[in-house]
């Protein structure tokens, strides 16, 4: 059995899985570098968002100092509200702490000289609700909030807006950066080692071939699987069909079959039996209803692991036609052969009767001779009345007897001049006595001499044919075997195969509706029953049509 082995290349060993590696860190170096981006923008918003708050606690705890609230209800302390607002500034380090009254103008202020000076935006804590954002003021932009100040009565009697220098949520997020970016470079590490070990068992998993080799290999693949005349269909460990070309899908009849286990695309038989493994051997012969196939199955392993088996299918339809039409003629040159010798033998009795002056027996035998050599046929034509058939059992009868077989037809044969199936009976006789003589002949001799009886009659509906023959038989068990391709007693001859004849025949009957059996036990048997009338014209397939009249196969 041919096993086919991968072998694996060393050049370029790295460039593959370098590539591989090379694209990968890019990726994971620009996501990393845009995730730490997003994050830094993430990062700025939230530190900005928490800092708003944070301005706007300040401010509302400056809303509830009970001097503020005393002095902007009555008017009263001078500079209260001013020291009181600086020293909540240096003490919560914001950037500012400005008290408002409802008529916008400030009460407080870093800046001495805006104390008194009305603001630009309108007071926005009407509304009774704190209110956030960010204020680009006059100390600069930073994070702000902005309370309502109520007096001691609960009479809303201005605001507090408070802001946070921007350089502090700057810091703090200059401060967290580095952490994140530890981080990322922790991922990116991380990402780099596992994109390592995945370019390397890329490697592996592609035989050490580069990206451009395993291209080319595809294209090649593609043009010889579609492009050779014999059919290819390989099978992966589980049974599954994983390529099949175009010769093979015409071939097998297999159609869309990919993916698919064999039971599921071929009914059971020879030909299923021969693609998944089940018969071994090589050039194993299954015959189709249209073609006569060699497959060959082969198993597919690397580094001792079955990765599945590949099968080639040959198209033998043509050459076992040819050799079949080879046969015929072999049988025909055996015939005459037959006929000149046994012409030659009467003819040197009539020359050594002439020769000792018996001239009235040699008349006399000379008549005999031509009434007996006409006998044969008159009396098959008794009964037979196409010639193509007379001629067929006359030729078979001739070569029998040179091989000390005889062929008798029986009293109750009967066939028209022009009887259905013709042509199919025509190749079944022929291999049903080729197979009998070869079977009678090699026998040893037994009471009465070898003989084959053969029975042909046409009813109004069937057709049936018989042949007997009282040489070894048919093994009792292997009544059905018998009739499935490559099955044969007899050894090969050269590249011709034997067991197609019987095989030939057992196809040839089905197809047209009818069956054949055989009998077990010394003697074997064969009936075939022909339905009438025929549905169809014959059909002239080489396959069918080669076995002539002269040959056969068992």
């Amino acid at each position: 059995m041919i096993r086919i082995r991968f072998r694996t290349g060393r050049g370029g060993k790295r460039r593959l899985s370098t590539r591989i590696l090379a694209n990968q860190l890019l990726i994971l170096a620009l996501t990393g570098l845009i995730g730490f981006v997003l994050f830094a923008f993430a990062q700025r918003a939230e530190l900005d968002r928490s800092y708003e708050q944070r301005a706007l606690a300040i401010a509302q705890t400056t809303a509830a100092d009970p001097q503020i609230q005393q002095a902007m209800e009555y008017g009263s302390g001078g500079d209260t509200v001013q020291t009181v607002a600086e020293r909540i500034r240096r003490a919560s380090g914001a950037s500012y702490v400005v008290v408002i009254d409802l008529r916008g103008v400030r009460r407080s202020h870093p800046i001495h000289a805006l104390i008194g000076e009305p603001v630009d935006e309108p007071i926005v804590v009407r509304d009774g609700h704190p209110h956030v954002g960010t204020d680009q003021g006059a100390t600069g932009r930073s994070a702000n909030g902005k309370a309502p100040l109520y007096g001691r009565s609960g009479a809303l009697v201005g605001e507090v807006s408070v802001g946070i220098p921007e350089h502090d949520v700057l810091g703090e997020l200059w401060r967290e950066l580095p952490t994140f970016g530890l981080y990322a470079a922790t991922a990116t590490a991380l990402g780099a080692a596992a994109a390592s070990l995945l370019a390397r068992r890329l490697k592996r998993t592609t035989f050490g071939l580069e990206l451009e080799e395993i291209a080319g290999l595809l294209q090649d693949r593609e043009a010889m699987l579609h492009g050779i005349r014999e059919g290819v269909v390989a099978f992966d460990p589980d049974g599954r069909i994983t390529v099949v070309n175009d010769e093979a899908r015409r071939l097998l009849g297999l159609g869309t079959a990919l993916g698919r286990l064999m039971e599921e695309v071929l009914p059971d038989g020879r030909l299923r039996r021969a693609l998944d493994g089940t018969l071994t051997g090589t050039d194993v012969s299954v015959l189709t209803d249209d073609h006569c196939l060699a497959v060959n199955r082969m198993p597919v392993t690397l580094h001792g692991h079955e990765l599945g088996a590949v099968v080639t299918v040959r198209d033998r339809t043509e050459l076992v036609g040819l050799l079949r039409e080879l046969d015929s003629v072999r049988g025909l040159t055996d015939a005459l052969r037959a006929q000149q010798h046994e012409f030659t033998n009467r003819m040197h009795t009539l020359a050594g009767l002439l020769d000792i002056g018996e001239h009235q027996s040699a008349y006399e035998y000379a008549i005999e001779t031509a009434r007996s050599g006409q006998a044969l046929t008159e009396a098959v034509r008794c009964h037979i009345g196409n010639p193509l058939m007379v001629g067929l059992i006359v030729a078979k009868t001739t070569v029998a007897a040179e091989r000390g077989v005889r062929i008798v037809l029986t009293d109750d044969s009967a066939l028209g001049a022009d009887p259905p199936h013709l042509r199919r009976l025509l190749t079944i006789v022929g291999n049903l006595l080729d197979n009998a003589i070869d079977a009678t002949a090699d026998a040893a001799p037994v009471d009465g001499g070898r003989r084959i009886r053969l029975t042909l009659t046409e009813g109004d509906k069937l057709i049936v044919v018989r042949v007997a023959d009282n040489g070894p038989g048919v093994a009792p068990g292997t009544s059905q075997s018998i009739f499935e391709d490559g099955w044969s007693t007899r050894p090969e001859r050269g590249i011709a195969r034997r067991g197609l004849g019987l095989a030939l025949v057992h196809r040839l009957v089905q197809r047209h509706g009818g069956t054949i059996t055989v009998s077990e036990g010394p003697g074997a048997d064969f009936t075939v029953v022909l339905p009438l009338p025929d549905p169809a014209p014959a059909r002239q397939d080489a396959l069918f049509t080669a076995a002539s009249p002269m040959g056969g196969e068992g």
